[in-house]
């Protein structure tokens, strides 16, 4: 009996040791997870709420920060976060539903539900708007340009389908190539009302919200609906904060309002398979160009790898708020991040989380930076004016000054300036970024423009040099001058001359002027304008091109 009480307190003994230590250890991973929040873990910051999932349980959850800065409510798990364009693989589950009850064809041309879309050389299908090959150019783009902001208007969904009906063309032909389009999954929200004959957010209420027991979970098409425990969205001001928020109704690309709870019981139905195995399985497979290239994108989710282990995710971003949530899969490990300020980075934090959690299976060493150690060279000041000037991306037009900045190059990439250092004679690279951002000078041939390449994470943009510029005068900034229309965004713009640069008015138009990139080319802000002449030498209008919206079509009045 002695003998067999001794075990006894020895194995228990054991079992408490393990259990004190798996509980530091936890604590241990906690205490790193709370230090990657502790710049907003405070009562005068918005922050985030978190979920860390495995196994279908949540390991742990926090809010940190405040949910609302006028009434000093604090962030939890169970506050409702707008997470943006997460939304988007509940819309395309929705699609997915539809065609496996027969109400849909993944195939079927999109004018059969909607017939407002014109018909362009080729059929834009269902599948086409899934993953983001049709070519449509952006909704939210094409309403910016046509004056609306937003912060401060509430364009409606008839606006947004006149919008696009008035699109004469393409950024591309369906199945081409891949660009991300917010229009896409607007109009599949469409699709699913006119095919089902409920809103959308009434068909994802009976299909998932309410079988997976979201009860926290709704797609907001109405913005004068109170929802309790709504988390207020800020961006940052020189003096704190300001309140950022969104009274927009479109649905189908975003405006999913949420909860991290809520998030990790959607998690869960791609184990237990609530929604049915072949459903779960189809959102998790990648479209396909017209090429035979697969892509990474699926139905409404990036599949892609981490550190040499599989993942699904998505990320979000709309007015002040940001999301990320990342699915390890074959682990069954998940973290979700919701935040209420606009300078967050959840899905940052996320992979974060990740190096934390899953360390002994990443193939990497946890936050080991992905660049080599460089040495930066001493280039002299010649050689680095000879590398300056205006480059244009050759595929999107878009443009990239390229300046001397404390014996460095200066970059300014969608708004953000960055130094890149020489690391060679031809090659430039910023040291301080947590990303790879890489300019490679080509060697120079005879008569033909400098060229460059320019790596931004995984990005590869191929780069041309414009002819150098000579200040315009007066007389020749006054070509410009006029109104200029354009029938597909009903709008028009005007071009004037203040204190001798050109400047553009229209509703909600930009503060600053066009900068001259070469002749006839200027931009202003993302917006690149390329300006055509007639048979008389004379401005007849130009092309407008943003990010996800190219060559719209202005004429000169």
């Amino acid at each position: 009996m002695k003998m067999k009480s001794i075990k006894a307190k020895i194995f228990f003994g054991f079992v408490f040791v393990v259990l004190v230590f798996s509980s530091a250890f936890a604590d241990e991973k906690t205490e790193k997870v709370d230090k990657l929040f502790s710049s907003w873990d405070k009562t005068s910051s918005p922050g985030a709420a978190l979920a860390i999932i495995k196994e279908g349980k949540i390991l742990y959850e926090r809010g940190y920060g405040i949910a609302d800065l006028e009434h000093n409510v604090i962030l939890t798990p169970a506050s409702v976060f707008d997470i943006g364009s997460c939304s988007k693989q509940f819309t395309a589950a929705c699609v997915a539903l539809l065609s496996q009850e027969g109400k849909i064809s993944l195939d079927d041309d999109i004018r059969k539900y909607v017939p407002e879309v014109p018909f362009y050389r080729k059929p834009i299908t269902v599948r086409h708007l899934v993953h983001h090959t049709s070519g449509i150019r952006d909704y939210i783009e094409l309403l910016s340009l046509a004056g609306y902001t937003v912060e401060g208007d509430c364009p409606t969904i008839e606006e947004t389908i006149e919008m696009l009906a008035r699109q004469k063309n393409l950024n591309f032909l369906p199945g081409q190539e891949w660009l991300y389009s917010n229009s896409g999954y607007f109009l599949l929200s469409l699709i699913v009302e006119r095919a089902s004959g409920k809103s959308l957010n009434d068909f994802a209420q009976e299909k998932i919200f309410r079988p997976l027991g979201m009860t926290n979970t709704h797609f907001h098409d109405d913005h004068t609906l109170i929802v309790k425990n709504r988390a207020v969205g800020y961006s940052p001001t020189k003096d704190g904060f300001r309140i950022d928020m969104s009274s927009w109704e479109h649905t189908g690309d975003g405006a999913l309002l949420t909860t991290v709870e809520d998030l990790a019981l959607w998690d869960q139905a791609f184990y237990d398979s609530k929604l049915g195995k072949e459903i779960i399985e189809q959102l998790q497979i990648p479209g396909t160009l017209n090429s035979g290239k697969k892509l990474n994108y699926a139905f409404g989710l990036m599949v892609g790898e981490y550190k040499g282990l599989k993942t699904v995710g998505h990320g979000g971003s709309w007015a002040g708020y940001r999301a990320g949530m990342i699915r390890f899969p074959e682990q069954k490990f998940s973290v979700i991040c919701l935040s209420n300020l606009s300078t967050i980075n959840p899905s940052s934090l996320c992979w974060k989380i990740a190096d934390i959690y899953l360390a002994d299976k990443l193939k990497e060493e946890p936050g080991k930076e992905p660049k080599k150690e460089v040495t930066p060279l001493k280039l002299s000041k010649e050689e680095l004016e000879e590398k300056t000037g205006n480059y244009q991306d050759k595929k999107t037009g878009t443009w990239t000054a390229v300046e001397v900045k404390e014996e460095k190059l200066k970059v300014n990439i969608s708004g953000q300036e960055f130094l890149l250092e020489p690391v060679s004679q031809t090659r430039f690279q910023a040291l301080e970024t947590s990303f790879d951002l890489i300019l490679d000078f080509a060697k120079e041939e005879k008569g033909k423009p400098k060229q460059a390449i320019l790596t931004m994470r995984e990005e590869v943009i191929s780069l041309v040099k414009a002819p150098q510029l000579l200040p315009l005068s007066l007389a020749q900034l006054g070509e410009y001058l006029g109104e200029y229309q354009s029938a597909e965004l009903g709008v028009t713009y005007i071009v004037l001359i203040k204190e001798g640069k050109l400047f553009l008015k229209y509703r909600n138009s930009p503060k600053d002027s066009l900068k001259a990139m070469a002749p006839d080319k200027f931009t202003l802000q993302r917006m690149n304008f390329d300006f055509f002449r007639n048979k008389k030498k004379k401005i007849g209008g130009f092309k407008l091109s943003v990010g996800r919206a190219a060559n719209i079509e202005f004429i000169k009045k």
